[in-house]
């Protein structure tokens, strides 16, 4: 190993003249940034639930008028079906009815 002599810095090397210390925030802002955030927060969630509970109320109502006109939709032939037979029997009934009494006469 060759001893070589100590290198020179450059002439127009930059230094530190200034230290400077590291910002530490108060407990006390630190405590208001976060109320004011949460604030803030309350804020937003309150406005979102407020546009959710419209938009909800609106589709519900739609998705409920909706299954009950299918539902009643589904209905229809069971209820032909049963008014029918109803109707049948009480025709029938009737019928027999009236010439048992013709014929009792």
């Amino acid at each position: 190993m060759s001893s070589s002599p100590p290198r020179q810095p450059p002439r127009f090397v930059p230094t530190l003249t200034e230290v400077v210390q590291p910002v530490v925030p108060q407990a006390s802002s630190v405590v208001t940034g976060m109320a004011n955030h949460e604030a803030l927060e309350d804020q937003i969630i309150h406005r979102v639930m407020q546009r959710i509970d419209l938009s909800l109320e609106r589709r519900l109502t739609e998705a409920v008028a909706a299954m009950v006109l299918q539902q009643t939709q589904a209905l229809v032939p069971r209820l032909r079906e049963e008014i029918e037979f109803v109707v049948r029997q009480s025709v029938s009934d009737a019928v027999a009815d009236e010439l048992a009494t013709r014929h009792g006469s």
